[in-house]
């Protein structure tokens, strides 16, 4: 899931197609960011389950950069977001779901031509599929697009972007230092815990985690959708699991032992979690997935026929065109999804050995990745990046693939459930880009950029992150783990949708699921669904978008509350500068405190990606931590967290 900030007037495209934009130095920094940003978002998705967007701090970067050269433009800037923002997604798509494999024991690492197949064949599927949707969304319906406006206005602001570098560079150092006290020298503990049995096998719980990253997160997605995702885990933490402890905990037999021995209440409660209650989410998820589609087919119908009827039209309609309203021609579009389409079916053939079994795979991927690429446009389109649905349709498409597959190869199957997480791989890959992308595009549109270099952009943007993310996930598997934490990895990163879709995968597949907590689930979302519909009648400035509290409820709580904390923060800034420096300079002042909730989420996760290279070199998690004897209790970690929360506020409101 990705986010960021919404702003007001949308101004008529400049007319600047003749200035210079695939320009070398432009590209070049584009590949950099792309792969910083896209080893950012796989530390962030695999610890907190959610990724953001990384637009806009990317094009503060590329403006601060690039005017240290004699000759550089506005178009160039967008050139250079447009490659970062690929970069991101497409890590959102490998994190959602291959280290599902590495739970299931399918890989023991990373192979990293199979990773550069399925997420660079995924990534770029979503870049061809959105090319004829394009100009049916972006020009004739004039969709919001919120994220690809507030990146133009930024853009066209961008005369001074020192004080965004240094609140950007400020943050991260404060991030990075946040985690080097957790994670590597362990001053302190890293997650703040209070919990005890309500009654004899009831429990309550309450949790904080120490990171700025969070708390970055939750002032870029905004009270609204901060307050769901914490909504969400009060459901699991506060209302599920003591409930569960209470009258249930006798239908598990594996949980009724594990009572017996009067644990913890933190350990019986993260127990029933992860057993039971987490399950919440996969309903959710998938009630989510298939609303959007049924919500969106007539719209979706629309799009997919102008964007046809445009291919139809042929060359004459494009001679009317101006040139910086020209994709990439159709025909070559054909061509590409085509040669991509070739290597996947060679990648499922050599997994099951079976063409009866491949064919259908390679179809059900094809049509999937176009139908959701098109969801996942449409959403980006309607409200943003941070409401797409990427979860839930992933989730449903591996449902889907996991109950075809045990139709063709039965019970039995030793590779059934992997098989359904490769389909799900390239789908999420694509349907991930197809949001982002669609956002920069947009962008371009409104300050005058050519759309078919922004898309050349958009697929240097996926190669450049592919080729470096299965090392950045070997090197965070030898160094973290995935999952629950180990005796061997006892700082796991939770890698929160790949547990869950390796779970629905191998449960399809005879390993069994909690049917009963994913019906709840599903209940509960079809409730948060018509809660949201009522809003939506009502005009309701607050929405309740239901993957927003599947999220929350599939979370551990300590990740959901600094998030919440941090939309706190955004909403009382926002309603300061409202007040003190009027609704004009409003969104400026936001924009400058999310570029520092930005700092905190990249300088946390890159510390993060750097301290594992000592620990894989010398298998020691401890190697750089303080002795037992000098290091502090929760209490410091707290402190930490409400100065960096308070310097945030301080950011986002100072005049």
């Amino acid at each position: 899931m990705n986010h960021a900030s919404k702003v007001g007037v949308m101004l008529p495209p400049a007319p600047r197609g003749m200035l210079p934009q695939l320009t070398v130095k432009a590209v070049i920094l584009g590949i950099i960011l792309a792969i910083v940003m896209a080893a950012a978002n796989a530390y962030l998705g695999l610890f907190t389950g959610m990724t953001v967007s990384a637009s806009i701090p990317a094009a503060v970067i590329s403006m601060g950069v690039l005017r240290l050269f004699r000759h550089s433009n506005i178009i160039e800037n967008n050139i250079v977001q447009t490659g970062a923002s690929a970069g991101e997604a497409l890590a959102a798509g490998a994190i959602f779901t291959l280290p599902a494999l590495i739970l299931l024991h399918h890989w023991s690492h990373f192979h990293y031509w199979w990773v550069v197949g399925l997420t660079g064949a995924g990534g770029l599927l979503g870049v061809l599929f959105t090319i004829p949707l394009r100009r049916s969304l972006i020009v004739d319906q004039k969709l919001a697009f919120p994220e690809g406006t507030a990146t133009a206005e930024v853009l066209k602001v961008g005369d001074h972007p020192r004080a965004g570098l240094n609140a950007l560079a400020l943050a991260a150092l404060l991030g990075a230092l946040a985690k080097l006290a957790t994670t590597g020298l362990q001053l302190f503990p890293g997650i703040a815990v209070a919990a005890g049995y309500i009654s004899r096998r009831a429990v309550g719980y309450v949790g904080l985690h120490i990171s700025p990253a969070l708390l970055g997160v939750g002032y870029i997605v905004g009270l609204n959708i901060a307050s769901l995702v914490f909504l969400g885990g009060a459901i699991s933490w506060f209302v599920a699991i003591p409930i569960f402890g209470a009258y249930f905990i006798t239908t598990d037999p594996q949980l009724a032992a594990l009572a017996a021995t009067h644990p913890g209440a933190a350990d019986l409660a993260r127990e029933i979690w992860s057993t039971q209650i987490r399950y919440l989410g996969v309903g959710a998820m998938l009630v989510g997935g298939l609303w959007a589609l049924l919500s969106l087919r007539a719209s979706l119908f629309v799009g997919i026929k102008g964007g046809l009827e445009q291919h139809r039209a042929g060359r004459a309609a494009l001679a009317n065109r101006s040139e910086t309203d020209k994709d990439i021609p159709m025909q070559w579009v054909l061509i590409a999804v085509a040669a991509l389409v070739a290597p996947l079916f060679y990648l499922f053939q050599s997994i099951t050995g079976a063409l009866v079994v491949s064919l259908p795979m390679t179809g059900i991927m094809l049509v999937a990745a176009f139908l959701f690429a098109s969801v996942g446009g449409y959403m980006a389109g309607l409200v943003g990046s941070s409401n797409n649905p990427i979860s839930g349709i992933t989730i449903t498409t591996i449902l889907f693939a996991a109950l075809v597959l045990l139709w063709l190869m039965g019970a039995r199957s030793t590779i059934g459930p992997a098989a359904a997480i490769l389909i799900g791989a390239v789908v999420c890959s694509a349907a991930a880009i197809a949001g982002d992308n669609l956002q920069d595009l947009k962008a371009g549109h409104l300050i005058g950029a050519t759309a078919w270099k922004l898309q050349i952009m958009q697929g240097v943007g996926v190669v450049s992150a592919v080729l470096v993310m299965a090392p950045i996930l070997n090197l965070l598997l030898r160094a973290y783990g995935f999952g629950a934490p180990t005796t061997l990895h006892p700082q796991a990163l939770p890698a929160p949708q790949a547990s869950l879709m390796a779970a629905v995968a191998q449960g399809v597949f005879g390993a069994g699921l909690p049917w009963a907590m994913i019906g709840t689930g599903a209940g509960i979302g079809i409730a948060v669904i018509a809660f949201d519909e009522w809003l939506k009648y009502r005009k309701a400035r607050w929405r309740a978008p239901v993957l927003a509290v599947a999220v929350g409820s599939y979370l551990p709580l300590e990740l959901a509350t600094p998030i919440f904390l941090g939309g706190l923060v955004a909403y009382g800034a926002r309603r300061y500068n409202g007040r003190r420096h009027g609704l004009g300079h409003t969104e400026e002042h936001m924009r400058r405190g999310m570029l520092f909730a930005a700092g905190l989420i990249t300088g946390e996760a890159l510390l993060g990606i750097a301290l594992a290279v000592p620990i894989v070199i010398t298998h020691d998690a401890n190697v750089v931590a303080l002795p037992e004897a000098i290091r502090q209790g929760s209490w410091l970690g707290l402190l930490v967290i409400v100065l960096i929360a308070a310097g945030l506020a301080r950011v986002a409101m100072r005049a």
